[in-house]
């Protein structure tokens, strides 16, 4: 399978990249990025061409799939060229910065038979995985509540575009914030756990402390807080943030009839459980994966001609969500999901 890689940048190089590489069945076949020296740079490390104009790489009928890498705004536009051109796609999250880019890149790959997978990773982490299974299995019995959060010290620590000026930053480039960059994950992963969906949201997104180069805050969110509603009822907060500025916080606890999980939440078990009988379960699981399984997942989707596991139409539920909280904190109300 011949690759492309659609933007040259951080998540590239640390991931698809990387990843792709890795994997026995992938040949990277081309690299796009406004910055043609830094699409060299790649080409010139782990092989491939350089193109110089995305229409180019696109046109290239060796390729078979493209990675998306760029910034948000542009993922629409981007993932569905891709589609139109006969490629599969892997687009980094979030979907897009409209509920109607989303729709209109889900009916790109239907009209075009072709994969679009979107990378919300945080489903394959070993400990998510394993969760899972132990919800459905009753472990905690009937889950009635719980809270997810995912905070750190913000996009521009060690960004390759540079300190305050990094696109996350850029209301035009990025479209949302953290709850775009964050919170979808914590926002998609509630309800790949607990197999239902997000029905209704009360939220607060805002911007609270990030500054740009002049001193002015930020024009996109660096705090979010949701309470969401499930289909089945159960009720439970999600939280993303760029200024927690002492440790790293990617916990998710789920509270039941018979006890409470907690996910990533102890430092030496990736799960626990305590039950209400008092009995405490701890489970160690290997939290280094080195690799996030986006891409090997997506390889097989297309190599074995079946659905990907993050399918474009199965995140729509977790887009909506994300931009009916962006609405609930516009009008200071609750929003129904439809």
């Amino acid at each position: 399978m011949k690759v492309g890689i659609i933007g040259c940048g951080r998540i590239a190089q640390e991931r698809h990249i990387p990843e792709y590489d890795a994997n026995v069945n992938v040949e990277i076949a081309g690299y796009y990025d406004f910055h043609f020296d830094r699409a060299c740079a790649l080409a010139n490390q782990y092989g491939g061409r350089a193109f110089e104009t995305l229409e180019e790489l696109l046109k290239d009928k060796n390729i078979d799939a493209v990675s998306v890498c760029v910034a948000n705004s542009a993922h629409a536009e981007v993932s569905i060229k891709a589609l139109n051109a006969g490629k599969h796609v892997l687009c980094e999250k979030p979907m897009a910065v409209t509920l109607k880019e989303c729709i209109d890149m889900v009916e790109a790959a239907e009209k075009n038979g072709k994969k679009l997978m979107i990378g919300h990773n945080q489903r394959f982490a070993k400990a998510h995985v394993r969760a899972k299974e132990l919800i459905t299995q009753g472990a905690i019995g009937k889950v009635l509540t719980f809270k997810t959060t995912f905070g750190h010290e913000g996009p521009e620590v060690g960004c390759a575009s540079g300190g305050a000026n990094n696109w996350f930053f850029d209301k035009k480039r990025a479209g949302i914030g953290v709850m775009a960059d964050l919170g979808v994950h914590k926002t998609d992963l509630i309800q790949y756990l607990l197999d239902t969906r997000i029905v209704e949201t009360i939220a607060k997104i805002t911007t609270l402390d990030k500054r740009d180069p002049e001193g002015n805050l930020i024009g996109v969110d660096d705090n979010a807080i949701c309470i969401y509603t499930l289909e089945n009822g159960v009720v439970g907060t999600m939280t993303a943030s760029w200024t927690y500025y002492g440790e790293d916080d990617d916990s998710t606890c789920i509270y039941g009839t018979k006890g409470i999980m907690k996910i990533y939440e102890d430092p030496w078990y990736a799960i626990s459980i305590s039950t209400k009988e008092g009995e405490n379960i701890f489970y160690d699981i290997d939290q280094n994966q080195g690799k996030s399984g986006i891409i090997d997942a997506f390889v097989e989707a297309v190599m074995e001609d079946k659905r990907p596991q993050i399918d474009g139409k199965d995140v729509l539920n977790a887009m909506k969500a994300v931009f009916a909280s962006v609405e609930s904190s516009e009008k200071n109300m609750p929003v129904r999901i439809r």
